[in-house]
């Protein structure tokens, strides 16, 4: 049986060996996944963010059970800060996570984020993918939980779950990093705590405000025959009937997980719906190009600079500043641009 074989059949070792090469940014990564690719897009991708201290992993591990109780094959990406000292993850979310080390319907792994913002890593989409096309139904990421740059997973995951928790802040914070337009259900965490209703309250208050301003799908797609890159990278794609729901939950005592999985089932039926109309389709699959695209275009022209020291000749130049750096930028992109792409 040949490599993406045992993949296709969800041999764990070869999936791990997969994520590795991965997460490591090899060559035969990108390759399998040419070839997964065909496989993909039948898992439901459930993303959890939140402030530090809001209970990501404690719900992360509620949702585990109930989508094992009903059958599903459940695989958790958990993105963790790097260690100060090797650059690797820090293993809490598989610490809390144990009770399903057993189990082979559960797979979890963690991974760096080795720098990068957003809450994920460089390479979670790759890995999401590579789940995704191994046959596993349900597919969790966990955000590192840094605070205000959370809002790259909703690119990414089907339905989004906020956290947030009454008395720390939360609602202020939420208007700082944007948090309200990337959830699609609020999770207000350690509800059996002073301030609950008030924070529900506030959600509810900044909804109402917060609604009709961001473009449609229509409008998005449409927008004088085309829109920007960079904008329709950034912009949320998502069912325009769906109303963010508010869910409160105690999830350490499992309190409130029924109506939180009500919730996403809700949204789920809304999403694959959604998932029919062309523009939905066409806006989702042009998120997906351009940010393989942007990370295949740092990629080549790193390995451009790096070879034959290029950036040497470069710096050399700007040295008696006769040459400036943004023509000297241009130059090394048009030269990028001469040489053939990589075999694949």
């Amino acid at each position: 049986m040949d490599f993406v074989s045992r993949l296709l059949a969800r041999e764990v070792l070869a999936g791990a060996r997969l994520l590795r090469w991965i997460d490591d940014g090899l060559p035969e990564a990108r390759e399998t996944l040419k070839r997964l690719y065909p496989h993909a897009g039948r898992a439901m991708i459930l993303g959890i963010t939140g402030n530090p201290g809001s209970g990501k992993s404690t719900l992360t591990d509620q949702l585990i059970r109930r989508f094992r109780a009903r059958g599903k094959t459940v695989a958790v990406v958990a993105v963790d800060p790097s260690s100060p000292f090797s650059g690797g993850a820090i293993l809490g979310d598989r610490i809390r996570m144990q009770d399903h080390a057993l189990d082979e319907g559960v797979f979890i792994r963690s991974f760096a984020t080795r720098g990068h913002l957003g809450g994920l890593t460089n390479t979670t989409t790759d890995v999401v993918h590579a789940l995704d096309a191994m046959g596993w139904e349900v597919v969790l990421i966990e955000t590192v939980g840094v605070g205000q740059d959370e809002v790259e997973v909703q690119r990414l995951a089907h339905t989004t779950l906020v956290l947030m928790t009454p008395g720390m802040g939360d609602e202020i914070q939420a208007i700082k990093a944007g948090i309200l337009e990337i959830a699609d259900v609020f999770v207000v965490n350690k509800a059996d705590r002073e301030g609950a209703d008030r924070t529900v309250r506030e959600l509810e208050h900044m909804l109402d405000l917060g609604r009709g301003v961001r473009p449609t799908l229509a409008e998005l797609m449409h927008h004088g025959g085309k829109v920007a890159l960079a904008a329709a990278e950034e912009e949320r794609v998502a069912p325009e009937a769906w109303v963010p729901r508010i869910v409160k939950t105690v999830a350490f005592r499992g309190e409130g997980i029924d109506g939180l999985m009500e919730a996403i089932d809700a949204h789920r039926a809304e999403y694959l719906r959604a998932s029919q109309e062309p523009d939905f389709q066409r806006a989702r699959l042009r998120q997906e190009f351009l940010e393989i695209y942007r990370r295949t275009l740092i990629a080549r022209g790193w390995s451009y600079l790096m070879s034959e020291d290029h950036l040497g000749r470069i710096v050399d130049k700007m040295r008696t500043r006769v040459r400036d750096p943004y023509s000297l930028a241009d130059e090394a992109v048009a030269d990028l641009g001469a040489r053939p792409p990589a075999p694949g």
